[in-house]
């Protein structure tokens, strides 16, 4: 591993190769915060698919590609005159030594105790709505543009950290029930709109029943999704190699197909 002197030093490296591509380079050049935003997203998602498949050597390429545009916004903004990446680095300090009151007391009052994560994290929501531009409210911290799903457990999440969540875990699957009720009784009556409103209160409730048990439910939901698609590709190999056509086999033929991948573990 590097020395704090030789991690500094790569740092800077970073930032004089990205100041001398905006000057150099006709790509970079021309980039602005709207014509980067979509490649940030894509760069996030890739380095979740390489978190997700424990890829050290990807996770390393990938946290660089996120690096890379946190520094060209911070470029972008100097270029301004709005802040630079020092800036950056000294709210995003600022921020954790006051949120963390119990490792960093603070000049006036007594140091705060969090003995577990889950103290740490109501306190980080109660401080969180004290900072002078922080949230005005618990949930207007969770960005409208989150994917739906992570929006779901970071509400709830964000509602259990000032204490709104149930007294018993297990509490929860009668809520769960409850949902599938409703939204059966109303695909029974043919109403769409209400069906589809039933349909997200479901979701909602296994989401919350995912957190409560300790499971990140994107990553479960993932986790099948990569299942299913091994599966699925291993059902189409076999139909070509048979010299088969999907679309004329029975659901019963390609059944047995998919669980002979199961059996082999796929």
């Amino acid at each position: 591993m590097h020395t704090r002197e030789e991690k500094m030093e790569a740092f800077g490296r970073l930032l004089d190769v990205l100041d001398e591509l905006r000057e150099k380079c006709p790509w970079d050049r021309k980039q602005t915060n709207e014509s980067l935003r979509p490649n940030t997203i894509e760069e996030t998602y890739e380095l979740c698919q390489a978190l997700i498949a424990n890829d050290s050597h990807e996770i390393c390429k990938e946290l660089g590609d996120v690096l890379l545009h946190v520094c060209f916004y911070a470029k972008i903004a100097q270029e301004k005159e709005d802040f630079d990446i020092a800036d950056v680095c000294h709210r995003l300090c600022d921020k954790l030594i006051f949120r963390h009151p119990h490792v960093y007391p603070p000049k006036e009052g007594a140091q705060s105790k969090a003995d577990t994560a889950d103290q740490v994290i109501t306190q980080w929501e109660m401080l969180k709505t004290k900072e002078r531009d922080g949230n005005k409210s618990v949930l207007s911290g969770v960005p409208t543009a989150l994917p739906t799903l992570i929006k779901a457990y970071r509400i709830q999440d964000k509602a259990r950290g000032v204490g709104f969540d149930w007294e018993e875990k297990e509490m929860v699957w009668q809520k769960v029930k409850e949902e599938i009720a409703e939204f059966e009784a109303e695909v029974a009556k043919g109403d769409k709109a209400k069906a589809e409103a039933e349909m997200g209160d479901v979701m909602f409730s296994l989401i919350n029943a995912a957190r409560l048990y300790g499971i990140n439910p994107d990553n479960a939901l993932e986790a099948t999704n990569q299942k299913f698609i091994r599966r699925f590709n291993y059902l189409e190999e076999h139909t070509i190699k048979e010299g088969k056509d999907l679309h004329n086999m029975s659901l019963a033929e390609m059944d047995a197909i998919w669980d002979e991948a199961k059996r082999q573990g796929l």
